[in-house]
């Protein structure tokens, strides 16, 4: 299996019993839970945005996303923030995660295929499979995870909230 990742190093996390991990190319912070505005009319697994040093960033909530029930937050609770590609550009995002792991090194000839039939998930979101200890980790396509149609969306929300938060500020000064 060719790898499509410049590094071999993953960053694994929960949601629920399940492990998952993406590739550390993509992740560019992991937070704490924050306060989370929501916005109007977007999907259930859009929570809403959130403040990153003066920017908005779109959240959606993992386990909303793969079809899982939504959990209670705890002080494991954290926000990956991603930098995700859309037509060659690249889009910051967060991802609310129950637990945050570990850094794993697993190379190449260590990650299986995804599983084609009967995941629970759809597997296209998955890169590949890995089992570095007891436990199956699935190995996610972080750009995949978002489709296109919903970055787009994710994209525009962010734009329109900060012109609104601009304008904003314009009539203060």
């Amino acid at each position: 299996m060719e790898n499509k990742y410049k590094f071999d190093s993953f960053l694994s996390f929960t949601l629920g019993d399940e492990y998952f991990a993406a590739n550390v190319a993509k992740v560019l912070n992991i937070l704490e839970m924050v306060k989370i505005t929501k916005v109007p009319k977007s999907p259930d697994y859009m929570l809403g945005v959130i403040n990153l040093r003066g920017s908005v960033l779109p959240l959606t909530d993992l386990r909303l996303k793969f079809g899982m029930k939504q959990a209670e937050y705890t002080s494991q609770t954290c926000i990956l923030v991603l930098d995700i590609e859309i037509d060659k550009e690249l889009l910051q995002v967060g991802a609310l995660v129950d637990s945050v792991q570990a850094v794993l090194e697993i190379t190449p000839e260590n990650i299986k295929p995804p599983p084609n039939i009967g995941s629970k998930y759809q597997s296209e979101f998955i890169y590949g499979m890995a089992n570095p200890s007891d436990e199956f980790i699935m190995l996610l396509d972080m750009d995949k995870v978002f489709s296109t149609i919903e970055l787009i969306e994710l994209k525009e929300s962010s734009v329109k909230i900060n012109k609104k938060k601009s304008a904003k500020t314009e009539e203060v000064k």
